[in-house]
């Protein structure tokens, strides 16, 4: 078989696997984000590759997965700076900002310490060979800490509770700790290049040129070109370009001083203007490129670092250990950032099991680890298996922890108090 044949017989058989997962995943009340998340577990040597061996070999044949790697790599970039355009300060009140700002902090400093307490058990049994300890301990820091605010939007879209309390904390709060996030895995990254203090040097000057061109250079140079190039509001198709050029040249220069292409993509969508129409304009033409086709190559090619040796013997004990941390911090600082505001224990639990949900954002992460060789492939797997696990809970644990009694005794669905 053909580079080119093989390459669209595993767009198709990816995309198909994708269609079906998220499918029955939407059916039982979960985002079909879920479902293709596992669909690319399916696809990986756990499954397929045991099930099948000789097929899943010939199918997915390491020479073949470069060609897919750069495909995936642009869908997470192009995704990355989607978000960056969706992404808005917190609104509401100053008491709702401050609560917010809480729940944010708090939401990353509990998980931070639980992942640094994790970690020396983890760095002693699956560190790579060669991998220093705090940069080792300071990723797994940060892979617990990590909010899907794409998935929890979904979460509260479906359930009509955008506008909710528990909604509106939640969303602002998400933006907060994300940006914490990020910001603290490119130091991770820039700590990890090349182990040398060169590498390091070269990481954060690099880093801080990026964030200067992006904000001094190009924020204004879009926001005049994006302000001239069309009559009705929205730019003209043919901006469309220069916005690719911009997203792709960030990207690559970012992968280019040793962080990764998803830094470059996020910065420039946050310096494009907060405008709805300009982001309905994107939504239209890029989320369904990298959302429909190329995400789910992101998740095959996920699937293909699993490895069924991850639960074997210790790894059942370190999985439980990692979940165990993931859960608690979140969920558990959450709700305390939420009840220090002033919130009642409902509306702090239910923040707490939104932020929960870690979903594609933690799976954009953990992969930026293994490729930057900060993980290995049984330590990948478990934080798949969280990933999953996490984003899974979040829906039931909403349900549970907001179930009033009286609803409970008619019968009638949870729902969320709306303040008028």
């Amino acid at each position: 078989m053909n580079a080119t044949l093989l390459l669209l017989v595993q767009l198709v058989l990816i995309l198909v696997m994708a269609r079906l997962c998220g499918a029955f995943l939407g059916r039982l009340g979960q985002p079909p984000v879920i479902g293709e998340m596992m669909a690319g577990l399916l696809l990986g040597s756990i499954v397929f590759g045991a099930w099948l061996p000789d097929l899943h070999a010939t199918l997915f044949a390491k020479p073949s997965l470069p060609a897919l790697s750069g495909l995936g790599t642009v869908g997470v970039a192009l995704f990355m700076f989607i978000v960056g355009v969706e992404l808005r300060a917190p609104g509401g009140s100053r008491a709702q900002v401050r609560a917010a700002a809480t729940i944010g902090l708090v939401g990353v400093a509990l998980p931070l310490v639980l992942g640094l307490a994790i970690a020396p058990v983890l760095y002693r049994s699956f560190a790579p060979d060669g991998v220093a300890y705090w940069p080792f301990a300071l990723f797994i820091a940060a892979a617990m800490s990590v909010t899907a605010f794409p998935v929890l939007a979904r979460i509260l879209k479906d359930r009509n509770l955008t506008h909710s309390t528990p909604g509106r904390l939640a969303l602002s709060a998400a933006v907060i700790d994300d940006g914490c996030v990020w910001v603290f895995l490119a130091i991770v990254l820039a700590l990890a290049g090349g182990g040398s203090p060169a590498g390091v040097l070269v990481a954060i000057g690099g880093g801080l040129a990026l964030v200067a061109m992006v904000f001094l250079l190009l924020k204004p140079l879009y926001a005049r070109l994006l302000r001239t190039s069309g009559d009705s509001g929205e730019p003209d198709a043919s901006m469309l370009v220069w916005i690719l050029v911009g997203v792709l040249g960030c990207a690559a220069f970012a992968e280019w001083i040793g962080l990764h292409a998803v830094f470059g993509a996020f910065l420039f969508g946050v310096a494009l203007p907060r405008d709805d129409r300009l982001l309905s304009f994107l939504a239209r033409r890029i989320e369904p490129v990298a959302i429909v086709l190329l995400m789910p190559v992101v998740f095959a090619l996920a699937g293909q670092n699993t490895t069924l040796e991850a639960f074997a013997g210790a790894g059942i004990g370190a999985f439980g250990l990692i979940l165990l941390a993931a859960v608690a911090g979140k969920v558990i600082g959450c709700a305390a950032g939420a009840r220090l505001s002033g919130h009642g224990w409902r509306d702090s639990l239910a923040v707490g099991s939104l932020m929960n949900a870690r979903g594609l954002m933690e799976l954009i992460v953990i992969k930026i680890g293994f490729d930057a060789g900060l993980i290995g492939p049984e330590l990948f797997t478990m934080l798949f298996a969280m990933t999953l696990a996490t984003t899974l809970m979040a829906s039931p644990l909403l349900a549970l922890f907001y179930r009033r009694p009286a609803d409970a005794k008619a019968g009638l669905a949870p729902e969320l108090r709306v303040d008028s």
